[in-house]
């Protein structure tokens, strides 16, 4: 990392830190959630890797897959499938 860019790392992190930090963040998930979810799809690593012997395992309800196929159909495709 450069010195320009971990300067500005240190500036964001501490205007954050300034503006109630882990508060702050909480409140934007609520007040703000779409650039809060942006950021956390910034920070969250793109790879998912699980233990071989410990699986992930993933459920859908049938009432889930109900309400995203809904909601799809409500907005032309362009939602929770699209």
């Amino acid at each position: 990392m450069n010195i320009m860019t971990r300067d500005l790392k240190e500036m964001i992190l501490g205007a954050l830190d300034d503006a109630g930090g882990r508060e702050y963040l909480h409140k934007q998930a609520t007040v703000n959630p779409t650039a809060f979810m942006s950021l956390v799809g910034k920070v969250l690593p793109t790879t998912l890797v699980g233990d071989p012997k410990r699986p992930i395992h993933v459920s859908v309800t049938e009432e889930e897959r109900r309400r995203e196929v809904d909601a799809a159909i409500d907005d032309g495709g362009k939602g929770a499938l699209g």
